[in-house]
């Protein structure tokens, strides 16, 4: 099978990339292109940055900013509400413009060149992490934190200013 016959094939068994991508190919993707990113810088009145626990073999254990990748088609303003959606379970309101960019080439050949946009974003006042059922240290937890911890995932290293300030 030639290359032309093996991406008919490929297109033929993806529906609607708008919605995602089956994993494996998404992974196979990750190989041959880089990713685009949101990542979600929220705090609240008193200044706490809430932050995620993942425990993964692509962001390895450690705190996190919650973010999520860009699907084809889809406006950063969707992704960064569909990730506050899934990963935090309300609606966030952001600003428009990122506070910050960043490339990152990393070692590893699956999922190692992304561009991440952090915006800032805030939760409704009465918010408060429900965790449901999400045990303390299990992927997706949530916690307020007042300065940066010490385990913060290596790649959101480059957030540890924006977690720290006031």
């Amino acid at each position: 099978m030639d290359i032309l016959e093996t991406i008919k094939l490929l297109e033929s068994k993806i529906k609607n990339p708008e919605k995602g991508l089956p994993y494996d190919f998404f992974l196979f993707i990750s190989r041959m292109t880089p990713l685009i990113n949101v990542d979600l810088l929220i705090k609240d009145k008193r200044g706490r940055t809430l932050l995620a626990w993942r425990d993964d073999k692509f962001g390895n254990k450690g705190w996190h900013i919650p973010g999520g990748i860009v699907r084809y088609k889809e406006k950063l303003e969707h992704r960064i509400q569909e990730v506050a959606k899934n990963e935090i379970g309300v609606k966030v309101k952001y600003e428009k413009v990122p506070i910050a960019y960043n490339e990152i080439i990393l070692k590893q050949k699956t999922r190692g060149h992304s561009i991440s946009f952090l915006f800032r974003c805030k939760v409704p006042e009465n918010f408060i992490p429900l965790n449901k059922g999400i045990k303390p240290f299990h992927s997706g937890y949530l916690k307020w934190h007042n300065k940066c911890p010490k385990k913060l995932i290596k790649v959101h290293e480059i957030y540890r200013k924006f977690i720290n300030e006031r």
